[in-house]
């Protein structure tokens, strides 16, 4: 039976986080993940951005998380390399009887503590940002909000985590757990042996409900709230140069506009609760309402531009808004790291500090590692490389010099290196490269991807799949076709 000090279940941004704090120190840490890759549930539908701490209660949990890691994702991007801007968020009043609630948030973002908001009337804001339509009545600039992508960040904590020592094991679907003679024993779905474990943290992003229950931990209600969005190409004029907020409502921030880190332009999200956990699907009604909504909110918004869609679920807590982070008081050594909803990943780096502090003052011995860490390296990507820069780097290795994704200008060299990373699936090296996230949704390129990651791992094409699991892409191949009745 293999053992550990600790267990993390889910590999989205929480448990990433907190299995990169816990690799600076002398632990054995177990992550178990059951998607084929980090990242690959709750954290990869998400908007993308680094909010700005004014949406919330001071006395909120998720409020002092999100100010609190605010400004460290600026020596995270400094150690893990990835794709991160601080564009800065503004907040719009679009109508004269909206300014009092604008003054509100701008107020509540004071009293958290925010540095460098600025009130803006009208001209400012045209100003900052010309795209806006004439009519705003006012509203608040917060420069230290930005956009990042949400799967890439989680994959370089997750990354980072392994390189200093954390074991990880994807498509592993944790079934429950018994807690015997002063510790976890966890059954995991496909592996004979247990898990025996000191402690567990659970999160499991929309199943921690289903995780604490199967633990005999507290039994709560996770409710799936979906946020339906839409993609517009990088060379659309509706493109701003902040993240566009309007007034918020009841359950959501409303309809943003969001200049991606990529390149792109992301609009919605809806923010509607929905029954299945699997309900990821979009339509044309909330499309046409979304669309709507946004071109009375920036200049330049076409239908033509969107080059896709795709829906997030949110994994809401019923009977709170706040995030759930605590020990269970039904159950020894495990903690809850549940309804960690919106802000959830802007909060992510001081969530995983959170729950360190916890499992120490819970009994959890934790020594500074004495190992050198382990860095990750620059990630070199052709797009951003210079004409010189890429001749050199063609002329060490060729594979630079062919271009597999054109829309988003990836090469075979970064395809490669992204499977050599452990990334085997074809939303794997989406989600590491960019690849397949252009106009053409990899309509030419993920041929290609496929081959590479086959030559690469030796695994046959048939047997790759999109995301893992039962995604399989290919059927077989034409030449083994029989037809009934005939000779092949």
């Amino acid at each position: 039976m293999k053992e550990y000090d600790v267990v993390i279940i889910g590999g989205g941004v929480t448990g990433g986080s907190v299995a990169w704090h816990l690799s600076h120190y002398d632990a054995k840490v177990l992550l178990l993940e059951k998607c084929a890759d980090g990242g690959m549930g709750v954290t990869k539908a998400n908007s993308g951005i680094v909010h700005g701490g004014y949406s919330h209660a001071t006395t909120a949990l998720k409020t002092k998380l999100e100010v609190r890691s605010i400004p460290m994702f600026d020596k995270l991007q400094n150690e893990l390399h990835f794709p991160f801007k601080r564009c800065g968020i503004m907040v719009i009043a679009y109508a004269e009887n909206e300014l009092e609630k604008c003054h509100k948030l701008f107020e509540q973002g004071i009293a958290n503590g925010i540095e460098g908001m600025e009130w803006c009337e009208p001209a400012r804001l045209l100003e900052l940002e010309p795209k806006l339509p004439s009519t705003v009545a006012g509203g608040f600039l917060v420069p230290q909000g930005g956009v990042i992508e949400p799967t890439a960040y989680c994959m370089r904590m997750l990354e980072s985590a392994q390189k200093n020592g954390v074991d990880i094991a994807y498509e592993s679907e944790v079934t429950g757990g018994e807690f015997v003679d002063g510790k976890w024993q966890i059954s995991v779905a496909g592996m004979p042996e247990k898990i025996r474990c000191n402690y567990v943290v659970n999160a499991a992003g929309l199943y921690a409900d289903k995780i604490s229950k199967s633990f005999g931990a507290e039994e709560y209600t996770i409710h799936p709230r979906k946020g339906e969005e839409y993609l517009l190409d990088r060379n659309s004029p509706a493109r701003p140069e902040h993240v566009i907020f309007p007034m918020p409502t009841e359950h959501s921030k409303g309809v943003l506009v969001i200049p991606t880190v990529g390149g792109t332009t992301m609009i919605g999200p809806t923010a509607d609760i929905v029954d299945g956990k699997e309900e990821d699907f979009t339509s044309a009604d909330n499309f046409k309402r979304i669309v709507k909504q946004v071109k009375g909110m920036i200049n330049g918004i076409s239908e033509r531009d969107v080059i896709s869609s795709f829906a997030g679920l949110r994994p809401v807590l019923i009977g709170s808004e706040d995030f759930y982070i605590a020990w269970s008081e039904k159950v020894p050594q495990f903690i809850q790291a549940a309804g960690i909803q919106s802000p959830g990943l802007t909060a992510s780096p001081a969530v995983g500090e959170y729950i360190t502090d916890l499992l120490k003052e819970g009994g959890l011995t934790l020594n500074q590692s004495a190992a050198p860490r382990w860095i990750a390296p620059v990630v070199e990507e052709a797009r951003h490389c210079t004409p010189e820069r890429l001749a050199e780097l063609h002329k060490e290795n060729p594979a630079w010099g062919e271009f597999v994704c054109r829309c988003e200008k990836i090469t075979e060299a970064e395809i490669v290196d992204a499977v050599r990373h452990g990334h085997t699936t074809v939303d794997g090296v989406k989600f590491y490269t960019r690849a397949g996230m252009g106009r053409c949704q990899g309509g030419f390129c993920q041929g290609r991807i496929l081959h590479i990651i086959s030559r690469e791992t030796g695994i046959p094409m048939e047997e790759l799949t999109k995301k893992g699991g039962n995604s399989y892409l290919l059927g077989g191949r034409l030449g083994d076709l029989k037809v009934k009745g005939k000779e092949e």
